[in-house]
């Protein structure tokens, strides 16, 4: 049985911001924030690509969270073999 990696498979069931030969950034389905993908499979991108990706969901977080700080979470939780970042609020409490 084929394992399908669930961003490979790129599935547009939330709102896709951005979308290029790089990378998409769409709302994540689990934690309902930003999230930008590599669209090759693969957790280590090279550098300058992780900067572009990076950069890209920087200005999508402040178009989506306004004035509200966040951060940008590249810890890869739930799928670490496929690269991808968050970007999230930050707590109020460490406004």
């Amino acid at each position: 049985m084929e394992v399908v990696c669930q961003l490979c498979q790129a599935d547009a069931i939330t709102t896709r911001y951005f979308d290029d030969e790089l990378c998409w950034v769409a709302e994540c389905e689990s934690c309902s924030v930003p999230m930008v993908v590599w669209k090759k499979h693969g957790a280590f991108p090279d550098p300058a690509a992780v900067e572009q990706m990076v950069q890209r969901l920087d200005e999508i977080a402040r178009l989506v969270f306004g004035e509200r700080p966040f951060r940008i979470d590249r810890v890869m939780r739930q799928i670490p073999d496929h690269f991808h970042a968050h970007a999230r609020p930050r707590p109020t409490w460490l406004q």
